[in-house]
């Protein structure tokens, strides 16, 4: 990560950033916050990733380009304090649209490094963006602030009103309302440039605050007039006037689909006469009907700390809700800050694990465990609502009609061909094609269902079945073939399609490997007849222990499987097949469904380290696998290189410090349990099972990780 110092220089990209971001507002551009600057010393700070910056390039205009989140902030020198952002109710980072968990992580960490070395702060306030600001309202920094430690100093409360589903309107505060109506109150809307009308709410204002709060406004008349000029469409005033006097009022701050009201008073007589009712009912029904929220703005008493006589009113007589405001103060230890990197540090010395599974799992907290709490209290363990939302969001993921979540992916290959075998009546004769580079799961689901696997030659290009060598081993027992999406990438699978369409067999996906991946735009697990994921925790979509899933859009089948998992029954206690006893518990569906929709990003992430991989070893010892020309076709669930020297260079990594692994040191057919095939010749599976290891692939890696990782490969030589 680069931290660059925010200057006039960079207005133009800040500001599109915030427009385009997930959670920026108008009051986080720079011609709104500038007017602070006679007040407060901005170190606003723009946070980029992958980009490398000279000197000379940081006080230069910069691009959008690598641009992943902003920090508006002020610095106060005598509190050795930076603030985010004094003068304003929220100000946390702005986060990018495609950002994930980790680049937020990865972003504090390099912010509050920058404010320590560069600014000697001594600590951080730190003000959230809340929810409803976010057009993706999931609020990675707050997780962020638990990791570092920071600590809860304030909270204001607000109330808010969702404007998409408010009570109902034709009654909502409709007695008050039209007592004002009675009275001849009106609402007038002030119009650009109006100095009198500004002039006679901020004197009620201002009375109001003083009698009732013992505060003044914080704007004071003449910033608000500035702000309503510069920000027409954005800041309206809004009064309620009886004949020519004006007796209650609000202004109103429109960011994104909130309507932020500020400053709301009601002199005497728009109390008695139910001024803010009118008001109101405005706003709800008329106005802001089409915004998705109306922000009543904090309260005053207490520093906020709790609701006024007014809030409640407007909370229960509109529909609202509580909202908070919160206010983190962040102590800058080093030694906590470190705690926010992703990943050990690339040191030389230390020890890189194969996979970083703990920091994959934290970097889902705290959504993790209170998904997992709330199973816990729902008192309901198995085949509950958990299974059902996360069936319904995977199966929506990947296109197909129907998933059935299981124990395990070799339990869901199993059950498809199974499920077959009861509906098709496939008997001990019947041949399943399978590649012969496999791990040995793919094997074991054929002969557990009784049936015979054909070993295959893979590609030795890209380690996949191979169309050319399917075809001869096709006879008149063939009934099926399964392909396998080894290492995160997708088969090809048209001819393939074509050849099966041809000799009338069933396809079959083992795609415990290529969660996300696509093929012409279909996603794995929507490719073939059935197929077949794994869950474990270390594949791209892993649970916190075994769990899989079967895929298909055949209701026939999908009604097997469903009873084939589960004992065999039809209903309760009525068995009608010889079934398994194979159910996903909800704990591991919850756990599913919260990572799921974060599994595009992180695949796109490892892609991003396997590019990385790709250009930077140069080794004529080592063989790279092949990026595919459409990027989506493979999620590198590991990132296999082959070399002539494996062991030697498995040895030398970790005498480095870098843990590897062999995705498969021993091929099914010279396994022990199938001593039949041992004489079989494949002199490509063989060569592929001796040669081939796994380099570190996580999205929790850093670039600086995978570098340590490259150089260390070009330094191998078959001497060492």
């Amino acid at each position: 990560m680069t931290v660059v110092q925010y200057s006039v220089n960079n207005q133009k990209t800040w500001d599109q950033f915030v427009r385009l971001s997930r959670n920026g507002t108008f009051l986080l551009e720079r011609s709104f916050m500038d007017y602070h600057a006679n007040r407060f010393s901005d170190c606003s700070l723009m946070v980029y990733d992958g980009v490398v910056l000279s000197d000379e390039e940081r006080d230069f205009a910069l691009g959008s380009d690598g641009l992943i989140a902003l920090f508006p902030a002020n610095w106060v020198e005598e509190e050795r304090c930076v603030y985010s952002h004094q003068g304003l109710t929220y100000g946390g980072l702005i986060i990018g649209m495609d950002v994930t968990q980790v680049q937020v992580l990865e972003a504090m960490h390099a912010i509050m490094r920058y404010c320590m070395d560069m600014l000697q702060a001594r600590r951080v306030v730190y003000k959230p963006i809340p929810y409803i600001y976010s057009a993706i309202p999931a609020q990675e920094d707050l997780y962020a602030l638990f990791r570092i430690g920071a600590k809860l100093t304030s909270r204001s409360v607000s109330s808010t009103v969702p404007l998409r589903s408010p009570l109902k309107m034709r009654t909502l505060r409709i007695r008050q309302a039209r007592k004002a109506l009675e009275h001849d109150l009106y609402i007038d809307r002030l119009l650009e440039n109006d100095t009198q009308g500004i002039h006679e709410y901020w004197t009620l204002l201002t009375e109001v605050l003083r009698q009732q709060h013992g505060v003044a406004p914080v704007h004071t008349e003449e910033e608000i007039s500035l702000l309503i000029s510069r920000f027409p469409r954005e800041i309206r005033v809004f009064l309620v006037r009886h004949e020519s006097t004006v007796v209650a009022g609000c202004v109103v701050f429109i960011c994104r689909q909130v309507a932020h009201v500020q400053y709301i008073a009601a002199g005497q007589q728009g109390r008695e006469w139910g001024a803010l009712d009118l008001l109101f009912r405005h706003l709800i029904t008329e106005k802001f009907k089409n915004l998705d929220y109306l922000d009543f703005g904090i309260s005053t008493e207490q520093g906020g700390q709790k609701l006024n006589e007014g809030l409640i009113f407007q909370k229960e007589g509109f529909g609202g809700r509580a909202i908070c405001y919160d206010t983190y103060t962040i102590p800058l230890d080093r030694d906590v800050v470190n705690s926010l990197d992703t990943a050990p540090s690339a040191n030389q010395s230390e020890r890189m694990k194969f996979l970083y599974l703990k920091a994959v799992n934290d970097s889902f907290e705290p959504q993790l465990s209170i998904a997992i709490g709330d199973v816990l209290r729902s008192g309901w363990y198995l085949q509950g609502d958990a299974n059902k939302r996360f069936s319904a969001h995977f199966a929506e993921y990947c296109g197909a009609a129907h998933c059935i979540p299981c124990g395990n992916g070799l339990d869901a290959l199993t059950l498809i061909l199974r499920s077959y075998v009861a509906l098709l009546g496939w008997d001990s004769e019947s041949e399943v094609i399978v590649p012969a580079n496999t791990f040995i799961a793919t094997v074991l689901s054929i002969t557990q269902s009784g049936l015979r696997p054909v070993l295959c030659e893979p590609d030795i290009d890209d380690y996949l079945i191979h169309p050319a060598q399917i075809e001869p081993l096709i006879t008149p027992r063939t009934r099926a073939i399964i392909v396998v999406h080894l290492y995160g990438r997708v088969c090809d699978m048209q001819p393939i399609r074509e050849l099966a369409s041809k000799h009338g067999l069933r396809l079959i996906e083992d795609a415990a490997q290529a969660h996300g991946a696509k093929y012409r735009g279909e996603r794995a697990g929507h490719l073939c007849d059935a197929a077949a994921f794994s869950f474990y925790p270390a594949k791209n979509l892993g649970a916190l222990g075994d769990a899989g899933a079967v895929l298909t859009d055949d209701a026939e089948l999908a009604r097997m499987v469903s009873m084939q998992n589960n004992y065999g029954y039809s209903e309760k206690y009525v068995c009608r097949c010889k079934g398994l006893n194979s159910r996903m518990d909800e704990i591991q569906a919850a756990v599913l469904d919260v990572k799921l929709p974060r599994l595009d990003a992180d695949n796109e992430r490892r892609r991003q380290l396997a590019r990385l991989y790709l250009s930077e070893i140069d080794n004529p010892l080592v063989i790279l696998p092949q990026m595919p020309k459409n990027p989506e076709e493979h999620v590198f669930y590991v990132f296999p290189v082959r070399c002539p020297a494996r062991d030697e260079l498995l040895r030398y990594l970790r005498s480095k410090g870098v843990d590897t692994q062999i995705h498969y040191p021993i091929p099914p057919h010279h396994q022990e349990a199938y001593s039949e095939f041992a004489e079989l010749h494949l002199p490509i599976t063989d060569r592929i099972h001796k040669q081939i290891l796994s380099l570190p692939m996580s999205p929790m890696m850093s670039e600086t990780q995978i570098m340590r990782i490259t150089e260390l490969v070009n330094n191998f030589n078959i001497s060492q």
